[in-house]
């Protein structure tokens, strides 16, 4: 951090810019490596937690844009990990569950992204992990209630 202006250096914002870079690259490459994408992590995490789901509460609850969402559905049925089917409540909407090869899948994407986790976090300590944690939580969910 030698090549940069202390004022920078010193704004939390601008650290967190440059970390959410650096962090993006590493999970963006781990999951390339293990044959996944972020964004069927996301989807099949919120599947795995809060069950079958629309489209449109998948895309809600994992922070996807709406045709991110239809791409990333359309992958993981192609791939097996999801079936999507009609909801038989709303007749124009489709219902999204996570399937037995998609939890195994979603396990194994866990083990990618603690790893990352843990290369990312390497120079602190587990109390310094969780303190961090905690208030970028706090920051967070400031920002969201805005």
């Amino acid at each position: 951090m030698d090549e940069m202006p202390a004022r920078m250096a010193a704004k939390p914002s601008w650290l967190i810019t440059q970390l959410a870079v650096h962090t993006r690259r590493l999970v963006f490459d781990a999951f390339a490596a293990a044959g996944s994408r972020g964004h069927h992590y996301r989807a099949l995490a919120v599947l795995h937690e809060f069950g079958a789901v629309s489209q449109a509460e998948l895309g809600r609850r994992s922070r996807m844009d709406r045709s991110d969402v239809v791409a990333a559905v359309n992958e993981l049925v192609e791939q097996g990990l999801v079936d999507r089917s009609p909801d038989p409540d709303h007749g124009r909407r489709n219902k999204v569950t996570v399937t037995r090869a998609g939890v195994r899948h979603l396990r194994r994407m866990d083990g990618v992204v603690d790893q990352v986790q843990d290369d990312l976090l390497q120079p602190l300590s587990a109390e310094e992990r969780q303190t961090l944690t905690r208030l970028l939580g706090r920051v967070l969910a400031r920002h969201e209630d805005l």
